[in-house]
């Protein structure tokens, strides 16, 4: 029986497989791809930027969370080619600097540590850009979103702010923002004479939705766009919907997310940057973004460990 998040995705994928998918001569040469109808070709000048290591073995090798969806999906359930907002704004970027970028899947609390034991060169996984991930990688930041709220379709809890959710079952993925906001919230559940949230953590974002789905949870907290996506997605847009809280229309604690790169790498980062900067000025990044119906959250200027807390 498949996940939650997997029938979502084989809902999906019936829209977004059709047509924009990574191209042409990138199954052969990263020379050259179309993401997102996009014809993208290498830029020398940044290729030769890149590390030795990199120009010479021809690929970034990248850690992502799957699924997790917009940002990064399987195409089918059970094998691994990849799809999402992260996954083609990676191989556009890699079309950009002339090298592969590789996806390999990788459990989300584990990959800023295989980073720094030198199994990844990077991370693109909707990671959110803080100063504590600071420490250890650097960040190269692509879009800007906050977090919010999932319930079931006509919501029966009446949950419509983080409020609401003191006293109550809440669902979310370890290690992740969306855990320290509901932590972080927990003063003021008590400031008002209300119980703590009674939060659930889970390794997946798929076993958090599965929890909501089965109503072990009354919601799920997530990063927006992951929130609305599923909500738009699962069962023909019948099995979720998304509380909008008129006080964080963009979403609670709106920061940074970032492309993760090793600190021992920063010509790596600097090459990112200017990449995706490209990519940003051409039109292409808003190309990927409404692809997936995020376009709000792409940022206008690629900054650099950027992070707000």
């Amino acid at each position: 029986m498949p996940t939650a998040s997997a029938l979502s995705v084989a809902i999906l994928m019936t829209v977004s497989a059709c047509g924009g998918d990574v191209s042409g001569d990138a199954a052969e040469s990263p020379t050259t791809a179309t993401v997102a109808g996009v014809a993208i070709a290498k830029d020398a000048a940044l290729h030769a930027a890149l590390p030795e290591k990199i120009r010479e073995a021809g690929v970034v090798r990248v850690a992502t969370d799957v699924p997790y969806a917009p940002f990064e999906m399987f195409v089918t359930e059970g094998k691994p080619e990849l799809t999402g907002l992260d996954y083609d704004l990676g191989q556009a970027l890699g079309a950009k600097l002339g090298v592969k970028f590789a996806f390999t899947p990788q459990k989300f609390d584990g990959i800023v540590p295989a980073i720094q034991a030198g199994k990844f060169d990077a991370a693109m996984s909707a990671m959110t850009d803080n100063k504590e991930r600071q420490a250890v990688v650097d960040f190269v930041d692509y879009s800007v979103s906050g977090s919010g709220i999932m319930v079931v379709k006509g919501n029966p809890a009446k949950i419509t702010t983080l409020d609401d959710l003191c006293g109550k079952k809440a669902a979310v993925q370890a290690a992740t923002n969306q855990l320290d906001l509901l932590q972080g919230h927990q003063a003021t559940c008590k400031a008002a004479g209300k119980a703590e949230i009674d939060i659930q953590t889970f390794p997946k974002d798929s076993d958090a939705q599965l929890a909501l789905r089965s109503d072990k949870v009354v919601a799920q907290v997530q990063t927006k766009p992951a929130a609305a996506w599923t909500a738009k997605t699962a069962d023909q847009g019948n099995a979720f919907e998304v509380v909008d809280d008129p006080a964080a229309a963009g979403g609670y604690g709106a920061s940074p997310n970032g492309i993760a790169v090793s600190k021992k790498l920063p010509e790596l980062s600097d090459a990112i940057q200017k990449a995706l900067q490209a990519l940003i000025d051409d039109g292409t990044v808003t190309k990927i973004f409404d692809r997936y119906g995020v376009a709000s959250i792409a940022v206008k200027e690629a900054t650099k460990n950027a992070a707000v807390d």
